[in-house]
């Protein structure tokens, strides 16, 4: 997960939710986006790997402790310390199956294409892509330390694992996928991103010599919980969306209760902007929580935005 405003809990998958939305922690400035190297994931913290089973795809998803790592309680969310990444959540797992069903279906391919997941955490959609053969998968996160100590080990023992999965029989697509890491706030973290558009209003726009939307695909999962934060991830996605033909998909709960955010309140801005169409992809209702959905936004042919 990448950015919220206030100090809540929210639920992971097999937990219930509990949150306190009036209390408003006082908003800090974001650190500076940065890219963080696969060289730096952490020597002194243990990722313990445990596997999970997606409809018979098997990954690693990798398990640490939020005290030893940021020192802050298991399942916290401190604003502006630490935005919830290091929990495995329902959408990713949700998002995982629903792109999975979308190649079966012939809807996408993520062979050769350009991929990006915002608010990343564990990065089991990006690593899902990387398995099938995607030219680029950069990983988001708001947290540099859930990169190193999360990401980063899950993807290496993932993608060093490849006969594990069923995703892809082509293990020289994985061998040259490109996988970077992106630490920082939504706002700010188009600066370092290597495929994004720049209006020339950046500080560091003069560096790109031809700035363009290159994304073939955005990847998120339980992103839009909060709604302070939807304005700057919306606004994120259309900086990155290759157009035309870009595709984002977007798993999340219906309604986050006693924060606000949620699909629909996220689709009313979608809609309310005009250039992009979101499409239903697979609805989540199995009663351990609220019904959860995964989307598909891609830009209108006609939209200059």
């Amino acid at each position: 997960m990448a950015f919220a405003n206030s100090e809540f809990k929210l639920f992971s998958a097999g937990s219930g939710f509990s949150g306190n939305p009036s209390s408003e922690a006082p908003r800090r400035p974001p650190p500076p986006p940065v890219e963080v190297l696969a060289s730096e994931v952490s020597s002194t913290v243990k990722c313990l790997l445990e596997p999970v089973n997606l409809d018979g795809l098997t990954l690693l998803k990798g398990r640490v402790s939020t005290e030893e790592v940021l020192g802050v309680p298991d399942s916290d969310l401190v604003a502006g310390v630490y935005e919830g990444g290091l929990k495995l959540w329902e959408g990713s797992l949700d998002l995982v199956k629903a792109i999975r069903s979308e190649i079966h279906k012939g809807e996408v391919s993520f062979r050769g294409k350009k991929v990006l997941e915002l608010g990343c955490g564990h990065g089991l959609p990006g690593i899902f892509a990387c398995l099938e053969g995607a030219a680029a998968v950069h990983f988001q996160d708001f947290n540099a330390e859930v990169l190193r100590c999360l990401t980063i080990p899950n993807a290496n023992a993932n993608l060093s694992q490849t006969s594990q999965s069923t995703a892809s029989k082509d293990t020289t697509l994985i061998v040259e996928t490109e996988v970077k890491y992106f630490a920082g706030d939504w706002s700010q973290v188009h600066q370092c991103l290597p495929h994004v558009y720049s209006d020339g209003k950046d500080a560091d726009s003069s560096l790109r010599q031809n700035p363009v939307y290159d994304y073939d695909i955005i990847l998120m999962a339980e992103t839009i919980y909060a709604i302070s934060a939807q304005q700057s991830l919306y606004e994120l996605i259309k900086k990155c969306v290759k157009r035309p033909g870009g595709v984002t998909y977007m798993a999340a709960k219906k309604h986050y209760f006693g924060v606000g955010g949620g699909t629909r309140q996220f689709l009313s801005m979608v809609k309310k902007d005009g250039v992009m169409d979101a499409t239903l992809v697979a609805e989540v209702a199995d009663g351990s929580s609220n019904v959860r959905e995964v989307w598909k936004l891609s830009m209108k042919s006609d939209s200059k935005s």
